[in-house]
């Protein structure tokens, strides 16, 4: 991920003050509920971010319509994208918590155009549970979705 921390005093965010026109931005797209534009920190052309209007930390505080807006929003941009730049390859990445590696804390979605040597890495270290604790897990996600 890259090396930009948003360092906004709290209570003003730097999207929100994006998405309020404060602050220039190059918009790509805008419906009622998101806003893409382009990232400045520009991997390779095209790199769009896409965020949430209402200020909203991670995903895990969207309404399911503004989670599914975000992700419509994405997929046209990313078919803009491989008409305007044609790229190999394209890669959505979205990132929840300073553990997950979140820099701005406003729900964004990446849309990465991918280039063979672009010098974006997503790899992480195989666990390789045995699947019997596999199953574990998977029982414990479906007794609280059943649940909730």
């Amino acid at each position: 991920m890259p090396m930009f921390v948003d360092t906004s005093p709290p209570g003003q965010c730097i999207f929100c003050r994006l998405v309020a026109g404060e602050i220039p931005a190059a918009r790509v797209h805008e419906d009622e509920l998101t806003l893409a534009f382009m990232d400045i920190g520009q991997v390779n052309p095209g790199h769009v971010l896409v965020a949430v209007k209402r200020h909203a930390a991670t995903l895990l505080d969207l309404t399911e319509e503004e989670a599914a807006a975000a992700m419509r929003t994405a997929r046209r941009v990313a078919l803009a994208v491989r008409e305007a730049f044609d790229p190999p390859g394209i890669t959505l990445l979205q990132a929840n918590g300073k553990e997950g590696d979140q820099t701005v804390f406003h729900f964004h979605l990446h849309v990465v155009s991918r280039h063979g040597d672009d010098g974006i890495a997503l790899s992480w270290p195989r666990k390789d549970p045995p699947f019997a604790v596999l199953q574990g897990y998977a029982e414990r996600l479906r007794g609280v979705l059943a649940a909730g």
